[in-house]
């Protein structure tokens, strides 16, 4: 079969209607037709162009996160008006384009960005009708531990006009998190509160942020003050002129950066003396219908709660049979249960719990990523230009953070694509799951993906830059078991390392549901990981605890990754010997990040065309 791509070819399993409508006739209108779509796509290419640099316009950080230089010095407006304000931006956008274009009238790219973007704003005009039940704050994201994080790892200081932007920014901060903490006391008073236990969590990462010099008389210096000594102090520039930039900036912490926590601080403290227990989104004001639109965003399907429950329960039990098989082979006399509890208990599966130990972690973690990388040849066509490092998550947000997370590259190369790992307690970051972990959050996964689509050419910005969870975690779940097929998981235990992140994100459909619309409390939820899933106790009540404040997320993993598994199986089916995964690759990926039933058409196309390249 020769080597044709068959990518982005929705022109009719997208539910397109013919190019050009009937008047324009055929045969020798040929041209005539192929010069008007090619003006009626640019069109609204162009106009996506100024939408995506409007929306740009609104929000300075994301400039910075995206490597852009101007807004050095601003944050974003984070009010609830603003907030309103740019779906109501979103909502004109949408009938500005169903108003003035003709999607019968685009070529097939054209078209298919026009559907997304019509599936995308729904989607964001549906979420926002429910956003009064999303926390604001909790103890996995929010501004209080986001912006720290957003100044220490992308604001750049490279000159004494990048230091000043920094000092200005910190000078925001009453601003920023001002209109945040408007927000939470809104909802607050409208009964929506955080469950208790989060309360406390995320009190004790405010005062991380202002623990230490210059706020209190300590030896250890805060998290921004060390970042701020670092990079000024490696300023080209004079000794005087640095001292005085250090002092405006201790200035601004403690003008304006240290109120700003303490006001948060008390917010917190004070709603938590009222605040109860009940963890599902089932005790908020119109819980069923909010948890239904999270699962609708979060998997872009019409699955219901009780389904998802049902494909849970039915995974975690296939891959359970298979850990069985590996048990066997290992040579185990026990449990499933009484193995799990030997995965988290021998020390020969976890590194020292020093810093000897992270540094090793991290040797391996990248030694891994640099192997994948060498391979790729054979599973893909196009591969990302960004490089990839790996971090790992700083002290300061350690408490918080994920077990693991990546963030994209910066557009003008100037800043690779991250793989964050908590090592705060080795013992949550086994050994036998490190592997999966690191082609998860790596190489063939998440940076993979998004780096590609990052990279990819005459595609509207918010095609490139845009996600779906269950796309993007669902191909990131997939890319686990992509190395299997090549031999890459050198034993047992790592082999079961990766049914272990598998049965990990199978059991979340069933404790997602659990807690969100089958009213499970958080120990229930907690028991069930125990009893069916290999992770360590602290790494389980983590991410129980992340489900809570976060309904629905949750689900987005394994349900992509079974539609892309799906896809795949057809595929193989259906064009036999001529099946090639370097194809199927490029059609999952070459289109940027789509909803399911998007990809779904895409594949479908792609299996027509390939049949009749071969006959």
């Amino acid at each position: 079969m020769k080597n044709t791509l068959f990518v982005a070819t929705a022109l009719l399993s997208l539910g397109a209607t013919p190019l050009l409508s009937a008047c324009l006739g055929s045969g020798a209108d040929i041209p005539q037709r192929e010069e008007l779509v090619k003006q009626e796509s640019e069109r609204l290419n162009d106009w996506f162009k100024a939408r995506y640099e409007e929306q740009l316009a609104r929000s300075p950080m994301s400039r910075t996160y995206l490597g852009m230089a101007d807004g050095m010095d601003q944050l974003d407006d984070v009010s609830q008006i603003a907030i309103d304000e740019e779906m109501a931006l979103a909502n004109n956008w949408l009938n500005e384009m169903r108003r003035d274009f003709d999607v019968d009238r685009l070529d097939e790219q054209s078209r298919l960005s026009y559907r997304l973007f019509e599936v995308d704003i729904e989607d964001q005009l549906a979420t926002h009708a429910v956003s009064q039940n999303d926390y604001v704050f909790s103890h996995m994201s929010g501004p209080h531990t986001g912006l720290p994080s957003f100044l220490i790892n992308y604001a750049k200081v490279d000159s004494v006009k990048g230091a000043e932007d920094y000092v200005a920014r910190l000078r925001a901060v009453p601003t920023y998190l001002g209109q945040a903490q408007a927000r939470a006391e809104a909802q607050f008073q409208n009964g929506v509160s955080m469950p208790k236990f989060v309360y406390a969590k995320v009190s004790d990462a405010a005062r991380n942020v202002i623990s230490g010099a210059p706020f209190e008389d300590s030896e250890t210096d805060s998290p921004l003050w060390t970042d701020l000594q670092a990079k000024i102090g490696k300023l080209d520039t004079t000794a005087d002129r640095k001292e005085a930039l250090l002092a405006d900036a201790k200035d601004a912490l403690l003008t304006y950066v240290q109120p700003a926590y303490i006001s948060l601080i008390s917010m917190f403290d004070q709603q938590a003396g009222t605040a109860t227990s009940d963890d599902g989104a089932w005790k908020l004001d119109g819980g069923e219908d909010y948890y239904n639109v999270r699962l609708k965003h979060y998997t872009t399907t019409e699955l219901t709660a009780d389904e998802i429950h049902e494909i849970g329960l039915r995974e975690v039990a296939r891959i359970q049979d298979e850990m069985r098989d590996i048990m066997k082979r290992v040579g185990f006399d026990g449990t499933l249960k009484e193995f799990f509890s030997f995965l988290r208990t021998d020390p020969q599966f976890t590194f020292p719990n020093t810093d000897d130990g992270r540094e090793a972690y991290m040797a391996e973690a990248t030694a891994i990523i640099d192997d994948m990388r060498t391979r790729l040849d054979s599973l893909f066509i196009t591969k990302p230009k960004a490089d990839m490092v790996v971090k790992r998550v700083e002290p300061f947000r350690e408490d918080t953070a994920f077990g693991a997370f990546y963030n994209s590259p910066a557009l003008d190369g100037s800043r690779p694509g991250t793989y964050y790992i908590n090592l705060k307690d080795m013992a949550d970051q086994p050994k036998f799951l490190m592997q999966a972990l690191a082609y998860h959050e790596g190489i063939p996964g998440h940076h993979m993906q998004i780096a590609i689509a990052q990279e990819l050419e005459g595609l509207p910005k918010f095609r490139t830059l845009g996600g779906h969870t269950p796309f993007i975690e669902g191909w990131a779940l997939y890319s686990e078991a992509i190395p299997k097929e090549l031999g890459l998981y050198t034993d047992p235990y790592k082999e079961f390392g990766q049914l272990g992140m598998e049965i990990f994100r199978a059991a979340r459909l069933v404790v997602d549901t659990g807690i969100h619309s089958k009213k499970w409390d958080r120990e229930k939820a907690v028991q069930y990981y125990l009893d069916n899933i290999p992770n360590p106790e602290g790494d389980v009540r983590a991410e129980i605890d992340r489900y809570i404040v976060w309904p629905g997320q949750a689900t987005a993993y394994m349900i992509g990754k079974l539609k892309i598994e799906e896809l795949r199986k057809r595929a193989e089916s259906e064009l036999g010997a001529d099946f090639d995964v370097r194809e199927f690759h490029e059609v999952v990926l070459a289109n940027g990040s789509v909803p399911l039933s998007i990809l779904e058409e895409l594949v479908d196309d792609y299996i027509v065309n390939a049949k009749s390249e071969t006959k």
